[in-house]
């Protein structure tokens, strides 16, 4: 059940589609990019000497050389661990360390990075730069059969913070994403062949994730010259590109609509706008469906059930004559096909209808497990049922609404930061005696971090020096944006700091 024969029967089905492009022009198409894919799959083997299931981690910027590499690796019978190319390089060493991996894929604009912290990571051996003849000689040979690989076999790392700030590795397995694939079919749409996908998220997440059940259908995979996400750019390949799918974040949603540029697209042109990773205001969703049309689909999944928990549909978000409408437009859905959802308290028994419980989910899409993480996976895989962590309730028909995210997390431009990895970092600071991170609403990002500070006696510290210590060890998009100091953080009887009055003071 390898899932790089997905590319294999699409290259049969749809030998002259364009398979993948660089902004407006074509690269590969489909018969081609399987020859290429076969053939850097016999480098990987027999000149990299890596065996079934070695891992290789991915340090890329968004383009074509994303796809082909993830499809060579799982060709080899190989483990990819995409990586999210704006994390700090302290954060990518951790990455590298706890993967194993044995081979790290880069981009030019992430070699330094990844080469400062090779020494720091013993089971990496080698490092292949995109531009240079390593990689180019890689497309020079002979194919190699596709190997076989069991459907419980892991074939993508999927890093996630957990609460305690490290990431974790959500192992999916070929069984996982392939379920995810036909979940997609089912539940979101099943796009005609010689369609597009544009890759303006990060291809280490949603973005990447959406390109198994695309390019099944024979659709182009399209990368911004960019290798960002701009929106008059995006407007132009959308022209270039049409009938195409795009997964964006909330706040890349509201980019495009309050852009100029977004006048500019024309019926046709984008078939399905998929959002997820953080709450959209119902105001904005309204906006993009009177602006694009009914294009919107909404999906909440997380990296342990990716893209797959429940889902609202075009046609639910494109049903305004419904008396509860505007409700179905701030939940989350409907519980996906491939998947059971339930709401319980907390010993895991099913909360009444409208009750406030944790969600949970189990079925094909769910990881087998975090790697090398046997604790973080038995208190979040209990009984086959994944405990997201998430609060929420169905309504009496059937529709989730979130009603908190992980108790902790905030979720800024999409992207998940947990606010122990940004305290552990403040508490290195010698004049730093407590600290407390919590999240203040932004109308742009959803939320942005602030931290409380509390000084040791007789110590002092700038928010320049905290914001320096941020920036050696985190993610710039992690670190705060805004520091306050006070006397004393709220704690209870406990002595456990009570976060929703920091919250009630931002």
């Amino acid at each position: 059940m390898n899932i790089a024969n997905l590319l294999i029967k699409s290259a049969r089905a749809f030998p002259e589609h364009i398979a993948l492009a660089r902004g407006e022009a074509p690269h590969l198409n489909y018969r081609n990019l399987l020859r290429k894919v076969s053939v850097m799959a016999t480098h990987l083997r027999q000149r990299l000497k890596l065996l079934p299931g070695d891992r290789v981690a991915l340090a890329m910027t968004n383009g074509v050389e994303a796809i082909e590499s993830m499809y060579a690796i799982w060709h080899a019978g190989l483990v990819a661990v995409p990586m999210n190319a704006k994390l700090h390089p302290r954060e990518l060493a951790f990455i590298l360390q706890n993967s194993g991996a044995r081979v790290c894929i880069v981009t030019p604009d992430l070699v330094e990075s990844i080469s400062t912290i090779k020494g720091e990571c013993p089971a990496l051996e080698r490092i292949v730069d995109t531009t240079t003849r390593d990689y180019i000689f890689m497309a020079v040979g002979d194919p190699v059969a596709i190997a076989d690989a069991a459907p419980t076999d892991p074939a993508w790392l999927f890093y996630t913070s957990g609460t305690t700030g490290r990431p974790k590795g959500a192992t999916l397995t070929h069984r996982n994403l392939l379920a995810m694939s036909l979940n997609y079919y089912a539940d979101v749409d099943r796009p005609e062949p010689g369609g597009s996908i544009l890759h303006v998220a990060p291809i280490s997440h949603g973005s990447g994730l959406w390109n198994f059940p695309l390019l099944g259908r024979g659709a182009v995979q399209v990368f911004p010259d960019s290798g960002r996400y701009e929106v008059p750019e995006t407007v132009a390949l959308l022209r270039r590109w049409p009938d195409a799918t795009v997964f964006l974040a909330p706040t890349m949603v509201k980019r495009l609509i309050d852009h100029p540029a977004a006048a500019d697209i024309r019926p046709g042109e984008i078939r399905t706008i998929s959002y997820g990773g953080a709450p959209m205001y119902v105001s904005d969703l309204k906006k993009s469906l009177e602006l694009l049309g009914n294009v919107m689909t909404q999906l909440y999944g997380q990296g342990e059930s990716p893209m797959t928990i429940t889902h609202l549909s075009r046609a639910e978000h494109a049903n305004r004559d419904h008396p509860k409408w505007e409700q179905r437009l701030a939940s989350a859905g409907l519980p996906d096909s491939c998947v059971e959802v339930r709401v319980v308290d907390e010993d895991g028994r099913p909360m009444p209808t409208g009750d406030v419980g944790e969600i949970i989910v189990r079925g094909e899409t769910v990881m087998s497990g975090y790697w090398q993480n046997p604790e973080a996976t038995a208190k979040s895989l209990r009984d086959g049922w994944l405990w997201t962590g998430d609060v929420g309730c169905f309504d009496e028909d059937g529709f989730l609404t979130l009603k908190d995210r992980s108790k902790d997390m905030i979720i800024s431009g999409g992207s998940n930061i947990y606010p122990r990895e940004i305290e552990d970092v403040l508490n290195t600071h010698p004049a730093v005696a407590e600290c407390s991170v919590v999240g203040r609403p932004h109308p742009e990002w959803g939320e942005e971090t602030v931290a409380f500070i509390v000084l040791r006696e007789g110590k002092s510290a700038t928010q320049a020096e905290l914001d320096a210590l941020c920036l050696d060890n985190i993610a710039r998009y992690k670190r705060p944006k805004d520091y306050k100091f006070i006397a004393a953080l709220p704690k209870n009887n406990y002595g456990k700091i009570l976060k929703t009055e920091l919250r009630k003071l931002v």
